[in-house]
């Protein structure tokens, strides 16, 4: 499995990565992508901008280990995480996953599972500017309920 992981402040273009993820392959059946976009409002509020900080060297090593899980749990064949950090201004994208399959049903739960491990447990902060002053973004619960599916038993791993 071709695996990409990236931490840059530079934007990025999903459809480019995708075809990365595709150029040379006739094995491969599907391509589910998921960017991430900042957003001009968060819970009521207006947002100016945002700025995402991250911990260098572990937050790819979190990541590589839950792309190598994912791998473990679909057939997949390739993947790509690219995570901006740095101040970010509504419209501007955040975050890709893009995961390759032979098949649809597991591109898409494997996108699903390291979204929801992007947004709860990678090693990530938030800093939201808004016209009355700004805030870390604290974890939602809804979020962790999402992640919460994915949580193998101690006997599921061992299979």
């Amino acid at each position: 499995m071709i695996a990409t992981i990236r931490l840059q402040s530079e934007d990025f273009d999903a459809g480019v990565e995708s075809a990365k993820l595709t150029q040379g392959r006739s094995d491969i059946g599907a391509v589910v992508t998921f960017t991430g976009i900042c957003r001009d409002h968060e819970g009521g509020r207006g947002v100016n901008a945002m700025t995402l900080e991250h911990y260098p060297g572990m937050a790819e090593e979190e990541i590589a280990r839950h792309v190598a899980d994912a791998q473990v749990r679909w057939p997949l064949l390739g993947v790509t995480v690219i995570h901006r950090y740095g101040r970010m201004l509504p419209g501007d994208n955040i975050v890709l996953v893009a995961t390759a399959s032979s098949h649809r049903d597991a591109a898409f739960e494997a996108a699903s599972y390291l979204m929801d491990y992007l947004k709860t447990r990678a090693p990530f902060w938030k800093l939201e500017e808004r016209s009355d002053g700004q805030d870390w973004v604290v974890a939602k619960d809804a979020d962790d309920t999402a992640a919460a599916r994915w949580v193998r038993s101690d006997k599921d791993a061992a299979e």
